[in-house]
């Protein structure tokens, strides 16, 4: 086998008690996009979701011996490419056990954490061998092509790598990621045969709680693709486009590579159509930003609303508030089995979305929009955050009420956090802010979550009114009589129950 590549198990770590039964599992997409990319190019390849598969540490590696690679790759991307960092516990964990083993196979990281800090894990991580500072598709080939994984002056051949040398971090040039025109070419595709399964293929893998209508046994099989990579937006939160990295800063900025590529729509149409076949019709449609480019999606979602499996696909996608425009869209997404879209409202407060550069929806009203989806018989995802620059006590509880008038039937909120690879931590780098203190602190769901403060909030009192916010609106008399109403007391009765598990907070003193 020239390449395993590896899916680390970093739940616990990440979502604490809510990783036995309430947090998803999903398909790891960018892993399976290496795959079948390596693949192409007629190398051997395998796959080990230790996630999915909830191995033990000492069985994976006793899996890894056994199948005994030319090359390790742990694919550090979460089920949201902003959890790369958080899956960076159970990577770098497994990675040192394998060397404390005597393992001596090459072991390297691509993810999103590694294109933002290159030069830190290098020099942060002694077991990690060689890490790829951008996607890695073409870089992976080259490094392949290599008799000796292991020889230095080899590897610096290799463009868009990194590795130790003279004692030092070292990157190389770095490498292209892979153009407009070549994207159905040198990324064909997902291989979704190699994913681990029990009775039938995806039944290790499950939705988000509320994508199978909060009830359980509705969440698997499960799968999610990307039609899109990238976004055109320059969020400051968010670090998305560090996938597109195409310098050697000792500190990546997702804002200064925003782009997007689209696979051709008659390319991705198979990819519907191969998950079908295998058993799944509970989709996620992971791009960051799906309703942008009419080029792209209403002839996928033409051709997904023509298949004779439409009517029984349960899909999601993201959007923008202010994307819901074209004549006609709506009824289209729904026809194609779009049954939820997931809106990035963050706040009700336009001045705090200005201060991340989210922007004001250019003056489009936000519950105007949200009416106009329910109209259409399409579910609310709604995404909020507290602690963005900006916020305050009040704009907080402005938010807070917002979410609580539209009352959609899904609702996240999130805890601003300085994600590696985005504006905000770079500036908290810069203002000296003391930041997370281990990989799983990034997510504000772990034990060592650490939000920024603002000029008028501190960690503790954000975190406080997040958890605070999270129960408010889960207990929402108008919320769960939606859910009743939309999906039956099953559904109820399992929301309450998830807003049992309490997550321990250290900075909250746990």
């Amino acid at each position: 086998m020239d390449v395993l590549f590896i899916n680390p198990g970093s739940a616990k770590d990440v979502y604490q008690g809510l990783s036995t039964d309430y947090s998803g599992i999903g398909t790891p997409y960018w892993l399976l996009l290496l795959s079948q990319s390596c693949r192409s190019q007629g190398y051997e390849v395998g796959v080990l979701d230790v996630l999915a598969e909830k191995l033990l540490l000492d069985d994976a590696i006793t899996r890894i011996k056994d199948l005994n690679p030319r090359l390790i790759t742990f694919c550090v991307y979460g089920e949201n490419v902003n959890s790369g960092t958080t899956q960076m516990s159970g990577a770098v964990r497994l990675a040192d056990l394998l060397k404390e083993c005597g393992v001596e196979i090459p072991i390297s990281f691509v993810g999103s954490h590694v294109q933002a800090l290159p030069y830190k894990v290098l020099d942060e991580e002694p077991n990690i061998d060689i890490i790829f500072t951008n996607e890695g598709v073409y870089s992976l080939w080259n490094i392949l092509k290599l008799d000796d994984l292991t020889d230095i002056d080899k590897l610096k051949t290799i463009k868009g790598i990194g590795f130790i040398k003279d004692d030092k971090p070292f990157l190389t040039k770095p490498e292209k990621i892979v153009p407009q025109e070549r994207m159905d070419i040198d990324l064909p595709g997902y291989a979704w045969d190699l994913l681990p399964y029990d009775k039938k293929p995806f039944d290790l893998y499950r939705s988000p709680m509320w994508h199978g209508e909060y009830d359980h046994d509705k969440r698997t099989p499960y799968a999610a693709l990307y039609t899109s990579l990238g976004c055109l937006f320059q969020c400051e939160f968010c670090m998305i486009n560090i996938l597109n990295r195409d310098d050697l800063d000792e500190v990546g900025v997702a804002g200064n590579y925003n782009k997007m590529r689209f696979w051709s729509p008659e390319f991705i149409i198979k990819e519907f159509d191969k998950l079908v076949e295998m058993g799944v019709e509970t989709i996620r449609i992971a791009d960051e930003m799906f309703l942008l480019n009419p080029k792209y999606y209403v002839p996928l979602t033409e051709m997904l609303s023509k298949r004779p499996y439409a009517d029984r696909l349960r899909m999601w996608a993201y959007s923008r508030v202010d994307t819901i425009r074209r004549p006609g869209v709506l009824k289209l997404l729904r026809k194609a089995g779009i049954k939820w879209l997931c809106l990035g409202i963050e706040s009700a407060d336009k001045n705090v979305r200005l201060e991340v550069s989210k922007g004001k929806f250019e003056d489009v009203n936000i519950v105007d929009v949200v009416n106009q989806i329910h109209d259409a018989d399409i579910g609310i995802i709604a995404n909020y955050m507290f602690g963005l620059p900006g916020d305050t006590h009040e704009t907080m509880q402005k938010t807070l009420d917002l979410s609580l008038e539209l009352n959609t039937i899904a609702w996240n909120a999130y805890a601003a956090m300085p994600l590696p690879g985005s504006q905000l931590y770079k500036n908290a780098v810069d203002a000296g802010i003391d930041l997370p203190e281990d990989y799983a602190g990034y997510s504000f769901h772990a034990y060592t979550t650490k939000p920024l403060p603002t000029e008028d909030l501190t960690p503790e009192e954000i975190l406080r009114f997040r958890d605070k916010a999270y129960l408010v609106y889960h207990n929402d008399k108008k919320f769960l009589e939606k859910v009743k109403n939309t999906y039956g007391d099953i559904a109820v009765d399992n929301i309450i129950k998830n807003t049992k598990v309490k997550l321990k907070r250290k900075i909250l003193g746990d």
